[in-house]
């Protein structure tokens, strides 16, 4: 042994005892020869003892798990299925519990290593410590790659048989379009709130949610209360009884009508009502849809919102609806100088779009969008001169006081097909059809076909015109291969330049739609 002298100015002054002088004793590893500290009593320095001894000897570097790809969710031994996101921490907890021989050692850090989402693989690096000899404690780290193996969970393995069912959501309304249950599947969407279905069948005038517990569907009743305005009836019926044990088992229907007041209808209020809701006009629009309607008088500017215990109490229907609006022609524009938050009051000059060129009739009518019509313009509304409603609320009002054109919204005129051209897009739920299939030549299955089609598209095209709207959705960015229009399309008017467009920063990553049918590891 040798002693190895570090700085010590005052050595003169020592007792003659190598410690007292600063002076360290040191050995030499007996693999590599380096010199180190001989008071740990070790004779290998820690590299050496890191390369003799394994502290993670008994940790496969590889594991399997498994993965539902109908109801996305992994299994969690003996028989739990727990939903997880790639990459999250539920993921990561499941990842190390079915890694054998963790609890030999102590864990430090775990993280992923990113892989293909489509590649079934998940990797993740793992830090331990562990005792390697008497009094040595060494850190190391390794990877473990996990197969990520499809298979079907017991739940989604019933879905497939008959009779499973316990509970069920039956969701109507009765309009002539299906721009509601657009909306509706948005939200259900990004609140996840489908996410206990069984199965999902789309009927003529709605939707109907299957579940395997009572408590799933209360939940569903639970948010469509809290998102639209809704009224429910429940029924039971007696599947089996037990005499021995006195169990019963039955199934539960939940009927659900949402009210057939829709955003931008023309309304006209009972006068009890119409009184109860701050002396509003009795011909109002209705401005927004929540759990609660709202209605809008478009010469006063004046809001009222209409809770939906109250609706349902006195329910009415509306006078018009969107799709008995028409176009007209902005011809003149005067501000009254009322502004009330984005609505600002204007009388404003319009004519027919039909009509434009032919007469010269036209129209002096006060509206709310006073800030963004201009002479020129294009706006859509309702045609009230001469018209005849089957309406007893519509008897009972002064037609010669009501005005002879209701403005709406504006128009923007769009040429190309179907947005051919555009670089968004809307995840969507598997759904069954009931009533029609899909694949049927008939003339029937073609017109409902064609007119889901034009309500979808009619969708998409409020969502660009209503920023406000696109706010409680999500938004994903489309394909890369999108492909803008050409100079030929864009000179026959393909552009749609001058209708509203959605920023880039208000879409999410393509990555994140997921559904049940294009999950990345649902292949």
């Amino acid at each position: 042994m040798n002693y190895t002298q570090i700085e010590n100015h005052d050595h003169h002054h020592g007792d003659g005892n190598p410690q007292s002088y600063g002076q360290i004793a040191t050995v030499l590893c007996c693999e590599c020869g380096v010199p180190m500290d001989g008071s740990s009593g070790l004779v290998m320095c820690y590299d050496c003892i890191k390369l003799k001894v394994d502290i993670t000897e008994g940790i496969p570097r590889e594991a399997n798990v498994s993965f539902c790809r109908n109801c996305e969710r992994f299994l969690q031994p003996p028989g739990q299925w727990i939903r997880a996101q790639l990459e999250s921490r539920e993921l990561l907890a499941l990842c190390l519990r079915r890694l054998k021989g963790l609890n030999k050692v102590r864990l430090i850090d775990a993280s992923f290593i990113w892989t293909e989402p489509h590649s079934r693989r998940i990797r993740v690096k793992i830090t331990v410590q562990g005792e390697a000899m008497a009094n040595t404690i060494v850190q190391q780290t390794f990877e473990v790659e996990y197969v990520v193996i499809a298979m079907q969970c017991a739940d989604c393995a019933k879905s497939y048989t008959t009779n499973t069912w316990r509970a069920t959501v039956q969701i109507r309304q009765k309009v002539p379009h299906k721009r509601t249950f657009l909306y509706l599947e948005q939200l259900i969407l990004r609140h996840s709130a489908h996410v206990d279905t069984i199965s999902i069948q789309e009927s003529k005038d709605g939707l109907d949610f299957f579940y395997a517990q009572k408590n799933h569907a209360a939940k569903m009743l639970d948010f469509l209360g809290a998102v639209v305005p809704v009224k429910a009836k429940k029924s039971e019926e007696l599947v089996s009884q037990d005499t021995q044990s006195g169990s019963s088992q039955y199934k539960f229907s939940f009927s659900v009508e949402i009210a057939p007041v829709c955003r931008d209808d023309l309304v006209v209020l009972p006068k009890k009502l119409a009184h109860s809701l701050g002396n509003i006009p009795r011909l109002v629009l209705c401005s927004k849809i929540s759990n609660s309607i709202q209605f809008l008088d478009p010469n006063t500017l004046q809001t009222s919102d209409l809770s939906a215990s109250v609706y349902w109490r006195n329910p009415f229907p509306s006078l018009c609806d969107v799709t008995q609006m028409l176009e007209f022609i902005v011809l003149d524009v005067e501000p009254t100088g009322e502004i009330r938050g984005k609505r600002v009051l204007a009388d404003v000059t319009v004519c027919r779009a039909s009509e434009m060129g032919v007469n010269d009739n036209s129209y002096y009518v006060r509206t709310h969008m006073g800030g963004i019509l201009h002479p020129g313009d294009s706006v859509m509304g309702y045609y009230l001169k001469n018209s005849n409603f089957n309406s007893d609320l519509w008897d009972t009002l002064d037609t010669d006081n009501t005005p002879d054109v209701v403005l709406v919204k504006k128009h923007y005129a769009r040429k190309s097909k179907k947005g051919k051209y555009r670089k968004w897009k809307l995840k969507r739920m598997a759904k069954e059809h009931n009533d029609i299939v899909a694949n049927d030549d008939s003339r029937q299955a073609k017109q409902e076909q064609e007119r889901a089609e034009r309500d979808y598209e009619l969708f998409l095209q409020e969502l660009e015109e209503d920023e406000e709207l696109r706010q409680t959705i999500n938004l994903y960015k489309a394909a890369e291969d999108v492909a803008p229009p050409t100079e030929d399309e864009d000179e026959m008017g393909f552009s749609d330049e001058d209708a509203p467009q959605i920023a880039i920063d208000e879409l999410l990553d393509e990555l994140d739609d997921m559904t049940l049918d294009d999950h990345p590891m649902a292949e």
